[in-house]
């Protein structure tokens, strides 16, 4: 019996209207568009304004998107997985409303959490669950309403992040193409340098962790900065190499959104021009577990059959990974 290989077979996306512009972050913190853009790369990020709503409006819409753009019936969904470091609440799992909501009413699920590595993760679960040959459809989901986590006059963290949502269907190969190779990492030493202090079983919610301000998100910006250009470019070049692949083999490099100069540092080592290097880190800022499959849901028009991808991801945590996948389908 041949090896069941797995494959990505639709992919969705969702991001909110309002966009957030620099000039508008002026007005608001100590910032301006020249300092932003030279240090990150970004230009606007887009911020799910209802407060009314959370990451699992993302995750609903993004699916939907697939859903409808494949034609897949969601009663045929084994399992759906939301990568999020924005559940919508504690204990009650994102991912298990989000099955109910789009009528994935046969499937089970569950939410993971490995910060900007997730959907990297995620997808490295989906293509195991597939290959085992147990399930026959899984939807992961990489969703992320960070606006709910910034202080917005803290100008190292406001201005790098946005919300948005991407998902993806893997399903057995009809072709040899789909998940190829996988390097993940992780390292607890990164535990201080990016996080939040309150709201988990270590400092619990009071009154005086809200007034310190402690349920937004701290980063240290260059020691999270030096572990990501060196991290996420060693296994992407690690991984380039173990394939016995060449720089001309690599179709595209799919980086995590972070920072312009981590991508371009990434795409330095694998030794890619620009043209092969997906990017909108422009337009949406950091998403967290959202960046991949917004990428490939903006790029899919380009996507061919064939093609080898190889996946980049460095988060708090610190985790960190790549991944080879080849192309199974021409859009």
């Amino acid at each position: 019996m041949s090896k069941i290989k797995a494959a990505i077979t639709a992919v969705g996306s969702y991001a909110p209207e309002y966009k957030l512009t620099n000039a508008i972050l002026e007005t608001m913190v100590d910032t301006n568009d020249e300092w932003i853009q030279s240090r990150t790369g970004i230009k606007e990020r887009r911020i799910l304004q209802d407060k009314d709503k959370g990451t699992s409006f993302l995750a609903i819409k993004s699916a939907q998107d697939l859903l409808e753009s494949k034609n897949v019936d969601p009663a045929t969904i084994d399992l759906v997985v939301v990568a999020t470091v924005t559940p919508d609440m504690p204990v009650a799992s994102t991912a298990a409303y989000v099955a109910t909501q789009i009528g994935a009413v046969n499937a089970f699920s569950f939410d993971l959490m490995a910060a900007c590595s997730g959907f990297l993760y995620a997808m490295s679960l989906a293509a195991s669950y597939i290959e085992s040959g147990r399930y026959k459809k899984v939807l992961i989901i990489g969703a992320d309403k960070m606006s709910s986590i910034l202080d917005y006059t803290d100008r190292s963290t406001c201005i790098i992040f946005g919300d948005g949502a991407g998902a993806v269907l893997f399903e057995p190969s009809s072709n040899e193409y789909g998940f190829e190779d996988q390097i993940l990492k992780s390292d607890g030493i990164g535990r201080e340098f990016l996080k939040i202090d309150a709201g988990g079983s270590i400092l619990p919610p009071s009154h005086q962790t809200i007034d310190d301000k402690l349920h937004y998100v701290f980063q240290d910006g260059k020691t999270v900065f030096k572990y990501a250009v060196s991290n996420m470019a060693s296994v992407a070049e690690e991984i380039v190499i173990r394939n016995g692949l060449t720089n001309e083999d690599v179709d595209w490099l799919v980086p995590h959104q972070a920072n312009k100069r981590i991508i371009d540092a990434t795409a330095k080592r694998v030794n890619l021009p620009e043209e092969k290097v997906m990017m909108n880190i422009e337009r949406y800022g950091n998403t967290t577990s959202a960046t991949l499959p917004l990428l490939l849901k903006e790029y899919e028009p380009k996507l061919k059959k064939g093609d080898k991808l190889v996946f980049a991801a460095f988060g708090g945590g610190f985790t960190w990974g790549s991944i080879l996948l080849t192309w199974a389908y021409d859009n």
